[in-house]
């Protein structure tokens, strides 16, 4: 594993993209410093939330020069590289080292399911493309392939896979990953996961698109978990969870854009065919942020 070692939140940041489709870099630096200035302990461009999907590779290009200039160095960043192609996806990596982050999210695009053989030598050469610490990426709510658990115990012995961020809701997937792969590999929860429970049971973050929107909330909830004050931090768990729930029934973007819009974050919307944040997601989204003080 690389020198830095990644832990706490990890907000996953919005790709704010106007109409004729340019990246918007001066409400992104905005937001990522507002989010430092939080106490968020690093930074993650094109997750899910951030819409690589959608992006052409100029857009990505741009969203993570914008990020890592922002940041100058306060907190990692931590970049998602994601790919149909394992020749593509490697070429990604070895850009993003170049253009200054501190790590490699990873996760695979698969129109056509691909066997555990090749799940497997894609992600080992994005690791071996570059000398960064890479975080595993896997969200099979939303992909065609899953990391299998004899394929992540493989992984874990690659040098520079150190961590893996899941977005299961299967927390107990979560603790048999940690049995197998040992002090090998470090383990981040998604907003799928009750934070605290993952924090219990070993893990040492999460990166998630509500961090976004609860920065400030979200650093206390990490640092009560660290002191071991479980009693506190479910009850605050218990007050944030209402915002994971919003997040989970609407699109990730047009959720998190649209509660950032509720801040003063002109962040725009979804990239379409993508449908913005409806009326009554607004609402809700307005009701949740409202009840925690995020407003």
């Amino acid at each position: 594993m690389g020198t830095s070692e990644f832990h706490g939140v990890f907000p996953y940041l919005v790709s704010p993209v106007d109409a004729a489709g340019e990246v918007m870099t001066d409400v992104l630096a905005r937001l990522c410093d507002d989010l430092i200035a939080a106490g968020v302990h690093g930074l993650a461009p094109l997750g899910s939330t951030g819409e690589f999907a959608y992006l052409s590779w100029p857009q990505k290009r741009r969203v993570v020069e914008t990020v890592v200039k922002a940041a100058r160095g306060r907190v990692p960043v931590v970049a998602g590289v994601a790919s149909t192609t394992t020749a593509d996806a490697a070429q990604q990596a070895r850009e993003m080292e170049r253009l200054g982050c501190d790590g490699i999210l990873a996760t695979l695009e698969a129109y056509f399911p691909v066997p555990d053989e090749g799940v497997y030598a894609y992600f080992k050469a994005v690791a071996e493309a570059v000398s960064l610490p890479v975080v595993l990426y896997t969200n099979p709510n939303f992909q065609r392939f899953d990391l299998s658990l004899p394929v992540i115990e493989r992984l874990s012995q690659v040098p520079n896979i150190g961590y893996l961020k899941d977005a299961s809701v299967n927390t107990g997937r979560l603790l048999g990953i940690a049995n197998r792969v040992g002090d090998r590999m470090r383990i981040f929860a998604a907003s799928a996961h009750i934070p605290a429970c993952v924090m219990l049971i070993g893990g040492v973050g999460w990166m998630a698109g509500p961090a976004c929107l609860v920065p400030r909330q979200s650093v206390e909830l990490y640092a009560l978990c660290r002191r071991g004050a479980w009693v506190e931090a479910m009850a605050l768990q218990r007050r944030l969870w209402d915002l994971n729930q919003a997040f989970a029934k609407y699109n990730l973007a047009a959720c998190i854009k649209g509660g950032l819009a509720l801040q003063g974050y002109a962040v725009g919307v979804p990239l379409p065919p993508q449908a913005p944040l409806s009326p009554e997601g607004a609402e809700e989204v307005r009701r949740a942020l409202a009840a925690v003080g995020a407003l």
